[in-house]
């Protein structure tokens, strides 16, 4: 048998499990990163939300950065400190909740800007804009996650930015990296500097968005408090800000779920009381196949299966793995480095529910669950 690092019977099925000893260990490195180099830290709640952390992230992290009015909200409300957001294109309606919650906020372009500017202005409460520019410069290897794509909608290009544009702005705002390095970021503000430099002696702050894999194993944090300090040395007047989702939860959760039924069609086929498109979507998405405690390759062990979800959805296939012995009805199964971009992107397709959140105490090892989700969750997403 594997050797889990909580008891998997302790959580309802399925249910995602966010190990805290391995959310306080991300976040003093970040806190570390924010020490040494003098950026700003905010949680992107697009890739992790899971609210009921906040007060343990809050220690360690300057704010949140939303991608919408609710998300604004969330931080606000939730997590405190200074609360960022930006959105390709803004309603009036949306905006007024913002300016109630946000302080920064990044227009996408112009337009935008100059749509909201007076509503801004007559804010109750002051709010520093940026804008969001495009370097054209990215190393993302996936074209779905790549912001700076011809024919890009993100950010605005030098090319279609005039000095005039950027009147009554404070900042300026990038993000072109997805999982990467610090050599991507270096790579990404040298292209940046030669298209946009001009603009900054009169801004206060630089925000270089997310897609740091700080907590990743491999990551030269040495050469990314480097890469800010050389920054900042260069233009010591500018606040920097980094905005990772995906690095403040990496590792540090998992998807505990259970075979419901094994089948044949060339090879056997396990169906699994969880789902690809609806739980963990990144993995038809990106795609990627994530890990299993205990499992390994096809072929690896001795016993191969397939598996699928509940949902009718034909590609709702997570992958192949082998096992030591043969899998049993009822048997659970738990993936790794299930925290982020899971809970944030489930759905209820074929009125699966969602999974369960839980949490295991960094001390105690006892699992909690946060909350569950039944039937009135399903409902009210519809009418």
């Amino acid at each position: 048998m594997a050797d889990y690092p909580f008891d998997i019977h302790a959580c309802p099925s399925p249910a995602y499990v966010v190990d805290d000893a391995l959310l306080r260990k991300n976040l003093e490195l970040l806190k570390e990163v924010q020490e040494r180099s003098g950026a700003k830290v905010l949680l992107a709640l697009k890739g992790f939300a899971m609210w009921d952390t906040f007060p343990l992230v809050s220690q360690y992290l300057a704010g949140t950065t939303a991608s919408g009015q609710d998300e604004a909200r969330l931080g606000a409300e939730t997590f405190g400190g200074e609360v960022h957001t930006y959105s390709p294109a803004f309603t009036e309606q949306e905006m007024a909740v913002v300016l109630r919650y946000a302080d920064h906020l990044s227009f996408n372009s112009p337009g935008q800007w100059r749509r909201f500017r007076q509503q801004v202005s007559a804010a109750p409460r002051r709010v520093s804009c940026g804008l969001r520019v495009n370097p054209e410069y990215s190393e993302a290897e996936v074209a779905l996650y790549d912001p700076c794509a011809p024919g890009s909608r993100l950010g605005t290009r030098a090319v279609d930015l005039k000095p005039e544009d950027l009147e009554g702005l404070e900042g300026l705002h990038f993000h072109t990296l997805c999982e990467q390095n610090s050599d991507a970021l270096e790579h990404t503000l040298e292209a940046f500097e030669a298209k946009f430099a001009q603009y900054l002696p009169g801004m206060r702050w630089m925000n270089f968005g997310g897609g740091h894999h700080i907590t990743r194993p491999d990551y030269d944090v040495d050469r990314l408090v480097r890469v800010i300090r050389d920054f900042r040395e260069r233009y010591p007047h500018l606040q920097v800000y980094l905005e990772p989702g995906e690095a403040i939860a990496l590792n540090t959760g998992y998807l505990v779920c259970s075979v419901l039924d094994i089948v044949e069609n060339d090879g056997p086929i396990a169906i699994l009381d969880t789902s690809a498109t609806a739980h963990m979507p990144d993995v038809l998405e990106m795609p990627y196949r994530p890990q299993i405690i205990g499992g390994g390759e096809p072929g690896e062990k001795a016993h191969t299966y397939r598996l699928g979800g509940t949902t009718c959805l034909a590609g709702d296939v997570i992958g192949r793995y082998s096992f030591d012995r043969p899998l049993e009805i009822g048997d659970r199964l738990v993936f790794t480095d299930m925290a982020h971009y899971t809970m944030v992107k489930t759905t209820t397709f074929n009125g699966i529910r969602l999974p369960s959140i839980c949490r295991v105490d960094e001390h105690s090892r006892e699992v909690r669950t946060v909350r569950t989700f039944g039937y009135v969750d399903y409902m009210q997403r519809l009418s």
